[in-house]
């Protein structure tokens, strides 16, 4: 082993053994099924407590790399994506989706939102009346910028960020972004916006069947696509989480097929992981990954904002060919979203979410 942990990072110790013993796992240092080090015997070896060394075996196990066998320790679960397993299909869903709810718990707090409102009205009233630039308010894209950097591990800039109102419209210029001949792939059964805007775009589409950790392998291997567009936090309708090696089978497919992955990360903030999800942006090493998410579920529904973040080669071309667009989202919407993530009023939303569903999980297992 050649685990060294650096104090004088500002990452927690046991983050830093989480990302060495999680690269190790993907590389094959510890394949398929093998048993990893003892929490002692790494502790001793980085001069880490056996608690720090738990917490970063237990991130592992959370996030699909390794299970744990009681008195027995600590077993990869990863399998390299240069190997298909035989899937069983998801039976097809066949009941109609469900109305989203006017209001519902997970809903940003409406004081600090109206407190956020009238500051901006009260500090900007000339500054709301400007038209946005058509890829957002570079305050605004430099937040989020901030905020992924911070929380999700995408590390991109402000010039990769496009800002759009709502998801929906967001699909509808990467249609556009891309070639009339090129084919989208999308998990079957998908959110049902998904292929309605793909259709009235008249874009090629192939749907890929789900299997109990994403989408099935075989046909994923045998899909020529330009695109495969994924929700790997939780596929609507079904319900469907992608486990690591699958994230991983997606990545090394975009790769071989020179394709793109649009990773439409919808509602992932609220994980009652006890770190953010990882993202396939924060995975990819080739730049081939779109990320989108939206503040509709985070904030509420009636807030229309999104985005998504491109690779640099797409988002040159996103100015070239789309860039006489106008930004679909009011001034005075992206000035309060800036401010409410600015002061820190959105990441208290989403941990106290989170630690209300972790609660809740726990309670419900005892």
């Amino acid at each position: 082993m050649k685990y060294k942990i650096n104090l004088d990072l500002k990452a927690p110790a046991y983050l830093q053994l989480y990302k060495l013993l999680r690269q190790d796992v993907i590389s094959g240092v510890y394949p398929y099924k093998s048993k990893l080090p003892s929490k002692r015997l790494i502790a001793e070896e980085t001069g880490v407590s056996v608690i720090t060394v738990e917490h970063a075996y237990n991130l592992l196990v959370e996030e699909g790399y390794v299970v744990a066998k009681e008195r027995s320790g600590f077993f990869v679960e990863f399998l390299s994506s240069g190997g298909f397993m035989q899937e069983s299909e998801v039976e097809p869903f066949l009941e109609k989706e469900s109305k989203t709810p006017k209001y519902n718990k997970t809903f940003f707090p409406f004081s600090p939102y109206s407190k956020a409102v009238r500051k901006i009205l009260n500090d900007y009233p000339e500054k709301i009346m400007e038209k946005s630039p058509h890829s957002g308010l570079l305050t605004l894209r430099n937040t989020i910028a901030n905020y992924l950097n911070k929380n999700r591990g995408i590390n991109a800039t402000s010039s990769q960020i496009v800002i759009g109102s709502g998801a929906e419209y967001l699909y509808g210029l990467i249609t556009e972004l891309f070639d009339k001949d090129s084919v989208f792939a999308i998990e079957n059964p998908c959110y049902q916006k998904i292929e309605q805007v793909y259709n009235l775009k008249k874009t090629n589409i192939v749907k890929l069947p789900l299997s109990l950790s994403g989408i099935h392998s075989e046909s994923l291997k045998n899909c020529k696509a330009n695109l495969l567009h994924i929700s790997p936090y939780i596929s609507y309708p079904s319900g469907i989480s992608t486990n690591a090696s699958k994230r991983h089978e997606y990545l090394t497919w975009a790769e071989k097929n020179n394709a793109f992955i649009l990773e439409d990360d919808f509602e992932s903030e609220f994980s009652v992981l006890t770190k953010p999800e990882e993202t396939l942006y924060s995975l990819s090493k080739s730049q081939n990954v779109i990320y989108m998410n939206t503040f509709s579920k985070t904030i509420f529904n009636g807030l229309r904002i999104g985005y998504m973040v491109l690779p640099k080669s797409l988002s040159e071309k996103f100015n070239f060919k789309l860039g006489f667009y106008s930004c679909t989202v009011p001034t005075l919407d992206q000035l309060v979203l800036n401010e409410i993530i600015m002061n820190g009023d959105f990441e208290r939303h989403i941990n106290r979410i989170r630690r209300k569903k972790r609660e809740n999980l726990k309670k419900g297992c005892e």
